[in-house]
């Protein structure tokens, strides 16, 4: 991979970092609180990820990364950052479906990037 395609991803793990406390930290951290409130709170978290994200996306962009492979290289990323979210933060339990989860995602990686 290119310095640009890695600066791309390392960009879009950071905002996917921020978009996973937004949408699930709440449930751990605000639990008990009023939706709005979560609702509030999450949304500020959302503009860093955004702030992150959209530079993150215009640079693979401007470098030829199709939108299918940033689309792809960001669900890889998902879960890459949501599995240790879930285990660590929420403490829930690892699951063999994560595995299983993470082959299909490695396969779409390679279809996408193949060409």
């Amino acid at each position: 991979m290119n310095a640009i395609l890695w600066k791309t991803a390392a960009l879009l793990a950071v905002s996917n970092l921020f978009m996973t406390f937004a949408w699930y930290g709440h449930l751990k951290y605000l639990h008990g609180r009023p939706w709005l409130l979560a609702a509030l709170v999450s949304w500020g978290i959302a503009l860093f990820e955004y702030l992150v994200q959209v530079p993150a996306n215009r640079m693979g962009f401007e470098a030829n990364v199709s939108l299918a492979q940033l689309k792809i290289m960001q669900e890889v990323i998902t879960l890459l950052v949501f599995i240790p979210f879930v285990i660590i933060v929420m403490k829930q339990p690892i699951k063999l479906d994560f595995f299983w989860a993470m082959c299909c995602m490695v396969g779409a990686v390679y279809f996408v990037f193949r060409s």
